[in-house]
């Protein structure tokens, strides 16, 4: 006997089944996933960082072309889609403040913020009622945003994403520990944040996020107390995936094996598939390049050995002999390109049949 899908509610937003679809930089998941997503009742999710194309331009053109671009692909995704739609931007950015006026400014019902601690967000939305949602690592990390939103402007994250140690991109703990399997699971970390959270006053929705890949993760997940999940990497693999056919390609080619850690240029570790690009890093390479943007904050142009900006720019286009791809620890996994819906829709079966 299959269960009703539990929907996720984050104060009067309304998803079901409870997917948020994670946001991926750059270029990646933009206005046509987004609301494809959206249109199923899940919430689709802009990806905010290097949206415009900035990486040939003067760093005075850096953030208008930037805004520009996210104004148009948040108004493109809610002429698609009368669902739910957020978009994704990430505190290192040096243009952080700047891409949240333009989310006030769309009146979009979601920013998710994750790449370190969105501690004055608050202000920053002050009177817009947008849903406020911090990605961390740890519960230890959601205390200190908890207890500062709260003290600072008397007011708490709508829902908070607990992301683990399995998720593509730049990852939230420690290069070694990673490498050497030595973090605490998903499981762990969520159970920690849930403990933690139903000991405050407020209904703080979490969600779990990093290598949930069926619809029997996501049951595991809800069945611990989790109110909806974070997945990105299988939706890199839709027909409406913003993204090169050639960067959705290197996911249906990946091999277990090819799933690897690098260290990026910004200090995290981050997870890519292998290639000849990311063999020649490993092996100490450098490519030398000029920075008139510091698109990162925590980025140190004259001691790194790449751009990591431009490199993500040249994978969006499908150029994997200069670039690397970003890419959950599942991404071997998926073997063919499918509609969001049909993704949707087994992800929909896969729950309802493992709660």
């Amino acid at each position: 006997m299959t269960q009703q899908i539990p929907t996720l509610r984050i104060g009067d937003l309304e998803i079901n089944p409870p997917i948020i679809q994670g946001g991926m930089g750059v270029r990646v998941s933009g206005s046509r996933l987004a609301s494809a997503v959206a249109n199923e009742g899940c919430a689709g999710i802009i990806a905010s960082v290097g949206l415009g194309g900035f990486e040939d331009l003067k760093a005075s053109d850096f953030v208008r072309v930037n805004n520009d671009a996210l104004r148009e692909k948040i108004r493109a995704a809610r002429l698609l889609s009368k669902g739910v739609i957020g978009v994704n931007v990430m505190v290192v950015l040096s243009n952080y403040e700047e891409l949240v006026k333009v989310c006030v400014e769309e009146k979009v019902d979601l920013i998710i913020c994750g790449s370190g601690l969105p501690l004055d967000l608050p202000k920053l939305t002050a009177g817009s009622g947008i849903k406020l949602i911090p990605i961390v690592s740890s519960a230890r990390a959601f205390k200190i945003i908890y207890n500062k939103w709260k003290q600072n402007y008397n007011h708490v994250p709508d829902a908070v994403i607990l992301e683990g140690p399995l998720a593509g991109g730049h990852l939230g703990f420690n290069f070694e520990d990673v490498v050497e399997g030595k973090t605490a699971t998903l499981e762990q970390l969520v159970q920690e944040l849930i403990d933690y959270v139903h000991n405050l006053e407020e209904t703080i929705p979490v969600i779990a996020a990093g290598g949930i890949y069926t619809g029997e993760d996501i049951a595991q997940f809800l069945k611990m107390g989790a109110s909806g999940v974070q997945m990105a990497t299988r939706f890199v693999c839709t027909d409406e995936c913003d993204v090169h056919d050639d960067f959705k390609q290197a996911y249906l080619s990946a091999k277990k094996e090819d799933i690897t850690i690098i260290k990026s240029p910004v200090g995290l570790p981050g997870r890519v598939i292998k290639n000849k690009f990311v063999e020649k890093i490993l092996a100490g390479e450098t490519i030398p390049f000029r920075c008139p943007h510091h698109c990162l904050r925590s980025c140190d142009p004259r001691r790194a050995p790449y751009c990591i900006a431009r490199v993500l720019v040249t994978a969006s286009k499908g150029k994997l002999d200069e670039s690397f791809v970003f890419a959950g620890a599942n991404a071997y996994r998926c073997t063919e390109i499918v509609s969001v819906k049909a993704l949707i829709d087994e992800l929909k079966d896969g729950i309802a049949t493992n709660l």
